[in-house]
């Protein structure tokens, strides 16, 4: 029988295999857009530069597809820039806005980053992200901007097999287990996060990564494997687990770095705030759990805004509208996912303390401190 941690994460590849479904012609299905759409704004005016990798890791073949060779992953890069003019980044191409929503309209959306723009100088604290099951990288282009508005330097990892993946070239890997939630997704995403550590701190990266400054968050399972990476990797300083249930057992002696849990309902739902309360105990360092009761497990992704911009709420099946959304309105999911988020990485990469985490907020009503 399917845990009910497993269900949660076979949920949301259910609901993103109903979004792309071909059965519904992609120009129906989606609404128009004034042309250009454009992600919502970063923090700063601070001009963002964007690279893409294509890494292979030869020391290890790949789990899901051993006769592909050798581990290939895609990873997008944000960073503080050095110009303010240039040539901004797709949001993804078309080939892949159909194979995950459905539509090519996804396509058109600006990004604010600048195609292989120059790196300002100064060495950067360096945040990882990794997305949820079934999801690309692309739904935490938000997230990944806003900080490297802020001064960090991030880097978005697509898991191969694991959703679709575009490689160069126009290759594009399907999700191969998208079916199978059973398998040791969490431990598998820490090797892939921490090989990413080993080749963006390495002489050559083109990026001056402050060794010592390092934080990973993550969507969903990749909140979970944020957390993973955190427990087998000194280098990883901060963890944030963006609505990810536990996928392994935590460790006996305890994790004594800082943990920020951001979930969605799990005060009023009880085996999610179980699996989160089976943790709890275990991580001994600085810790927040906070909640937003009105959100869903899409509220800390790119997702609410791409279906409020799009119109593809009519695409996604009425019974998972609550589970994936809520009722929390996309531009509030938006500010308070960026805020708290920031918020922890300046506390614990950066030292600079704010009250933010320190109690309920006037400024996000929408959030509270559990348990």
């Amino acid at each position: 029988m399917m845990s009910t941690t497993s269900r949660r994460s076979f949920t949301v590849a259910a609901l993103l295999t109903a979004l792309a479904a071909p059965q519904i012609p992609a120009a129906a299905a989606a609404r128009p857009a004034p042309a250009p759409a454009e992600l919502p704004a970063p923090a700063t005016r601070a001009p963002i530069g964007t690279r893409t990798l294509h890494l292979v890791d030869s020391s290890r073949p790949d789990p899901w597809k051993p006769a592909a060779g050798h581990r290939e992953l895609m990873v997008s890069l944000w960073y503080p820039a050095a110009v303010r003019h240039g040539v901004r980044a797709p949001y993804v191409s078309k080939e892949l806005a159909k194979k995950v929503l459905g539509t090519e309209a996804v396509a058109g959306v600006r990004t604010h980053g600048l195609v292989n723009a120059l790196p300002a100088p100064g060495k950067r604290p360096l945040v990882v992200l990794s997305p949820g099951f079934g999801m690309s990288r692309a739904t935490l282009t938000g997230l990944g901007e806003d900080l490297a508005s802020r001064g960090y330097a991030v880097a978005a990892v697509d898991h191969t097999y694991e959703a679709p993946v575009e490689f160069p070239g126009g290759r594009i890997e399907d999700c191969l287990i998208c079916d199978r939630p059973d398998l040791p997704v969490v431990p598998n995403r820490a090797k892939d996060i921490s090989f990413v550590l080993d080749r963006l701190t390495a002489p050559g990266s083109g990026l001056v990564i402050d060794r010592k400054r390092v934080g990973v968050a993550g969507h969903s399972i990749g909140g979970a494997s944020a957390v993973e990476v955190m427990r087998e990797d000194p280098r990883v300083k901060a963890a944030v687990n963006m609505d990810g249930n536990f996928l392994t057992e935590p460790p006996a002696e305890g994790l004594a770095r800082p943990v920020l849990l951001l979930g969605a309902q799990r005060g009023k739902m009880p085996e999610p705030r179980a699996n989160w309360e089976h943790t709890w105990d275990r991580l001994t360092g600085w810790k927040r759990w906070l909640d937003v009761p009105d959100g869903g497990h899409m509220t800390f992704t790119d997702a609410p805004w791409l279906v409020d911009r799009f119109g593809l709420g009519d695409r996604i099946p009425p019974e998972s509208l609550p589970f994936a959304f809520g009722t929390l309105k996309q531009d509030r999911a938006t500010a308070l996912t960026r805020a708290y988020v920031s918020a922890f990485f300046d506390r614990h990469l950066r030292g600079a303390r704010g009250p933010l985490l320190d109690g309920p907020s006037a400024a996000y009503p929408e959030v509270t401190f559990l348990p």
